[in-house]
Parts: C-alpha cells; structure tokens; sequence
C-alpha cells in the first residue's frame, strides 16, 4: 500500500446516482477514475492491471444503514476481488490507512524476503497494526483453495517484480553513471509502479548501497 493521490472532483455519477432508491456507486466515471489515481492496482496488495476491479468502501456502509458513506468520493477504492473479500471481515470495520489521507510507508515496513511477504506497524496505532494485518493476509492467508490460489498468484507477481529491481540494482551498481539504470529504478520506484511498497522498502532498507537512490524515495 502507497500514498494515492484522489482526484479532487468526484465523478458527476455519484451525485445522480445517490438521489435514486438503488442508485449504484461504480458507475463508468467513477471506475475510470479510480484507476487512474490508483494507476490501475489494487489499493491494498498493489497488483497491477486488474481485470476485474471492485469499487471498495474503505469505512463500511453496512448494507447502505450509513447512507452517508455509499456515494462518499472519498470513501471509494479501487480494488481487486481478492482483497476485498478479505477486508469485508468486520475486524477491519473502520480500522485501515486512508491512503489518500495519510502516507501508508510512515507507517508500515513492507517487505518481501525469500518467498514470503512481512507486513510490520512501525508505528502502535490501531490502523497501522490492522492494515498491516490485512495486507499480510491478502498475500498469505491460505485457508481455502481458492484463498491458497489468489496468494499465490500475487506472490508469484510480487517475486517477479522484486527479481527484477535485485538485477537492475545489480547492473546499476556496476555502473552508476547508466542513465537507463537510472530511468529504470526511476520508475521502478514510483508509487504507480506494481509493488512499489515492497520495492521502495528494499532499497529505503540498502540506501547505504545506492544513496544516488534517495531522491525517487520520496
């Protein structure tokens, strides 16, 4: 999970839609620009190009009893099926980072280390210690064969993807002066990239290795 940056206008659906008795909150306009400002991932395991999106409600409406929160703007995610089928668990009513309002990174150590994801709260506040319980799950818990597939799957990509930034550090380290390297790890290290969570804690955790990296950690 990284810092989203929401549009500031919500979609003009929203408000047509919240005036109808079942007025639905995942219109075209609203799914379009979800995954634009969450650069089409997930907003919880960050996998990359979902074909099959949810619209999430980050503070649960609970069968629409809190109207208020079914057309919020600012209470919409995009998200895969995945995690949202596993964030639904009423342990987590109310208790997961707003990633639009507060950086996820100043709050939770994200790392990837031999097969297996460790999601920590660097921080003893209770949004910090249940989203990282909930991230931990949506890459580990394997309770169900359909669970056990949906895991792997991320954990497949996320391996995939972290081999990827080992070798080009790799090819970096060797030659610093490489403006492709550079361009590379540049974009690598953006929030919008798949995993930028993981990817970023690796090299905030290496930094002695590669300080020219720094500046793409912001």
């Amino acid at each position: 999970m990284v810092k989203i940056d929401r549009h500031s206008v919500p979609p003009s659906s929203l408000d047509v839609e919240r005036q109808k008795a079942h007025g639905l909150y995942n219109m075209t306009d609203v799914i379009q620009q979800l995954r634009t400002d969450s650069h089409d991932k997930c907003y919880i395991c960050e996998l990359k190009g979902l074909s099959d999106p949810e619209v999430e409600h980050l503070r649960p409406h609970h069968d629409r009893k809190i109207v208020e929160r079914v057309f919020d703007w600012n209470n919409l995610f995009y998200v895969c099926p995945h995690c949202n089928n596993l964030k639904k668990e009423e342990k987590y009513d109310d208790k997961i980072i707003d990633c639009c309002v507060d950086d996820p990174e100043e709050m939770l150590e994200q790392c990837y280390e031999k097969g297996h994801v460790k999601i920590h709260n660097i921080i003893n506040e209770e949004c910090a210690i249940m989203t990282a319980e909930l991230i931990q799950e949506c890459f580990e818990k394997c309770n169900t064969g359909i669970r056990e597939a949906a895991c792997k799957y991320r954990i497949d990509r996320l391996a995939e993807s972290m081999d990827v930034l080992y070798k080009t550090l790799e090819k970096y380290k060797k030659n610093p002066e490489s403006e492709r390297y550079m361009k590379s790890l540049k974009f690598a290290l953006s929030r919008e990239s798949a995993f930028a969570a993981f990817k970023r804690s690796y090299v905030r955790k290496h930094i002695g290795d590669y300080p020219d990296l720094k500046e793409f950690l912001v």
